[in-house]
C-alpha cells in the first residue's frame, strides 16, 4: 500500500466524494488533517446553501420551467455549489435511481425528482427509497401509475428489487408479482389551475387510490399479510442484502471495482447497524484503508462530471457564474411573452457549456439512457469521447480576438455556443515562461506528476508562443493549446 501524506489522502478525497481537488479546496478541507476533512465534508449542511434558486428566478409567470433553463440550473449547482459531497451523492442517486426526462417529458416534473434526490441524497436509505418511489417522474418512468388492482403492472416491483435494493438473483418471479399487486393505486394527482407548492418544481404530486389497490393478502420475500407498497419498502430495507448491495455499489462507485468480499462485508455491517444511514456509508467508505490502496489511489476513470466540472470549478467558474446570475436578480429584465428573468439565467451560461460538453462525453444530467443508468470504467472511453475531452479546452478559455470582434459588432447574428470564457491573463497574472504556465495549469488541473509529459505540454506551450514571451494577447491561445494535450493525455483520464 502506498504511504501517502496527509495532503495526498485530502485530495483523494476530494476527487473521489467531491467536485474535484481543487488547489483551494484541498486548503480548505485539509485544515486539521485527513479525518477533519471527511467530517467537513459529510457535515455539509453546517456551510449555507450558496447554490440555492427560488423557483421563481427560474420559471415563467404560471409557475413553470423550460427544460434547457433547468438543465441549466442543474448544472449551475454543480459549478458554484460548496457543498461537493451533497452533488456527487446526488449525482450517485441519480445513476441509481435513473430516470430520463426522454420519457418524463414534463419538466417541473423532473426538476421535483432531482431534488428528491439531492434533498434526501444523504440520510436514510429507506426514507431516499421511499421519497423516490412515491415520486411522479418515477411512478410514470417505470409505469406505476398503470398499476391497479386486478391489471398489475410489474415494472416498478421488478426494479425496486433488481436495480434499487437486492440485485438479479435475490428475488423471484412470485416475489415480483405479489410485490406489484402491494404497490397497486400508487399513481399521481396534477394539480389543478398550474398553481405550484410555494417553493417547489412540481405540477403534479403522490396520490394513493384505494379503490384501485389490492387489498387482499400478498407474500414477498417472505413477508405475509395485506401488504401495501410502504410494506414492501419496509420489508426490503429491513433485509441484510439490500445492505450488501447499495454498499457494493456505492464502493464500485467511489472506490473500486470487484471489491474483496471483506471489504463490503465489513462495511455493509456498520451500515446495517446504523439503520441504513447513508452517511455512516460515506464514512466507513472514506476511512477505509482500502481506499488509500494502490488499486484506488489514480485508478478509476472519470465520469464526464468529474472530468468537466472538476476542472472548470478549478478555474474558478463558479464564482463567475454565481456573481453573474446574482447581479441578475438584483438587476432584472424579463421576458416580455414568459416573464423569465432573462439576466439571473444569464448566470447558467457556464453551465450551458458543462452540459453540451458532458453530453459529448456521453452523460447529460436528467437524461440516463436507461433504468440501469449510465456506463461507467473503460465504457467512458470512446475515440468520440475522448475527442469531446479534448475539446473541452476550447469552452474553458476566453477567445480573445472573437470577444474583442463581437464587442466591436463584427461577430455576427445567431445563437452563440455558450463557452466558460476563463481569461487565463487574469487568474495566472504572474506567469511569464512557457514552463511556468505548463506546471501552474498543471497544478491546477490537479494532473498527476509526469516527466514526459511535462516535457512535452513545454515544447508545445514554446512552439505556441512562436518567440513571443507570454502576454494577455496570446496567453489564453496558448493555455487552450496546452490544456488540449492534457485533457487528451491518459494519465489526466483518471481519478
Amino acid at each position: 500500500m502506498m504511504a501517502l501524506s496527509e495532503r495526498d489522502k485530502v485530495a483523494h478525497l476530494l476527487r473521489r466524494f467531491g467536485l474535484g481537488a481543487s488547489e483551494a479546496e484541498i486548503e480548505y478541507y485539509g485544515q486539521g488533517g485527513y479525518r477533519a476533512a471527511v467530517d467537513r465534508l459529510i457535515d455539509y449542511e453546517k456551510l449555507a446553501d450558496n447554490a440555492a434558486i427560488q423557483k421563481s428566478d427560474i420559471t415563467n409567470r404560471r409557475g413553470y420551467g423550460n427544460i434547457r433553463v433547468i438543465l441549466g440550473m442543474v448544472y449551475y449547482r454543480y459549478l458554484v455549489t460548496q457543498r461537493p459531497l451533497e452533488a456527487k451523492l446526488t449525482l450517485f442517486w441519480h445513476d441509481h435511481f435513473a430516470t430520463s426526462a426522454q420519457k418524463v417529458s414534463n419538466t417541473e416534473a423532473m426538476m421535483a425528482h432531482f431534488e428528491t434526490l439531492r434533498e434526501n441524497c444523504s440520510g436514510s436509505f429507506k426514507d431516499l427509497l421511499t421519497a423516490v418511489s412515491k415520486d411522479p417522474a418515477m411512478l410514470y418512468w417505470l409505469d406505476n401509475n398503470e398499476n391497479v388492482k386486478g391489471k398489475p403492472n410489474e415494472n416498478f416491483a421488478r426494479e425496486v428489487m433488481e436495480l434499487f435494493t437486492l440485485g438479479i438473483g435475490h428475488y423471484t418471479e412470485e416475489d415480483v408479482q405479489e410485490a406489484a399487486r402491494a404497490f397497486t393505486g400508487w399513481g399521481y394527482g396534477t394539480l389543478r389551475g398550474g398553481r405550484v407548492p410555494e417553493g417547489r418544481l412540481v405540477i403534479g404530486r403522490f396520490q394513493f387510490n384505494p379503490q384501485l389497490h389490492d387489498n387482499g393478502k400478498k407474500t414477498v420475500l417472505g413477508k405475509a399479510g395485506r401488504l401495501n407498497g410502504d410494506d414492501v419498502i419496509d420489508h426490503l430495507c429491513s433485509m441484510p442484502r439490500t445492505a450488501e448491495y447499495i454498499t457494493l455499489k456505492m464502493w464500485e462507485w467511489f472506490a473500486y471495482e470487484t471489491p474483496e468480499k471483506s471489504v463490503i462485508d465489513r462495511i455493509a455491517k456498520k451500515f446495517m447497524e446504523s439503520g441504513l444511514q447513508i452517511k455512516t456509508l460515506v464514512r466507513e467508505i472514506a476511512l477505509s484503508p482500502e481506499f488509500f490502496s494502490d488499486k484506488c489511489v489514480r485508478k478509476q476513470l472519470k465520469n464526464p462530471i468529474d472530468f468537466a466540472i472538476s476542472s472548470a470549478r478549478a478555474l474558478g467558474a463558479g464564482q463567475i457564474s454565481e456573481a453573474v446570475f446574482r447581479r441578475g436578480l438584483e438587476s432584472p429584465r424579463y421576458n416580455e411573452q414568459t416573464g423569465l428573468n432573462l439576466t439571473a439565467a444569464a448566470g447558467f451560461a457556464q453551465g450551458y457549456a458543462a452540459h453540451n460538453s458532458t453530453k459529448e462525453m456521453g452523460m447529460e444530467l436528467l437524461y440516463p439512457p436507461d433504468v440501469a443508468g449510465w456506463v461507467s470504467g473503460k465504457g467512458w472511453i470512446t475515440s468520440a469521447t475522448m475527442v469531446a475531452r479534448m475539446k473541452w479546452a476550447e469552452a474553458l478559455w476566453v477567445d480573445i480576438a472573437a470577444f474583442r470582434e463581437q464587442r466591436d459588432g463584427g461577430g455576427g447574428g445567431g445563437r452563440r455556443t455558450p463557452k466558460v470564457n476563463i481569461d487565463a491573463g487574469r487568474i495566472m497574472p504572474d506567469v511569464r515562461t512557457a514552463a511556468e504556465l505548463v506546471d501552474r495549469l498543471l497544478s491546477l488541473f490537479d494532473a498527476p506528476e509526469n516527466a514526459k509529459l511535462r516535457n512535452s505540454l513545454i515544447e508545445a506551450a514554446e512552439k505556441a508562443m512562436d518567440g513571443q514571451p507570454l502576454s494577455r494577447t496570446n496567453i489564453n491561445d496558448v493555455a487552450r493549446k496546452v490544456s488540449t494535450l492534457i485533457f487528451g493525455s491518459p494519465t489526466f483520464q483518471v481519478c
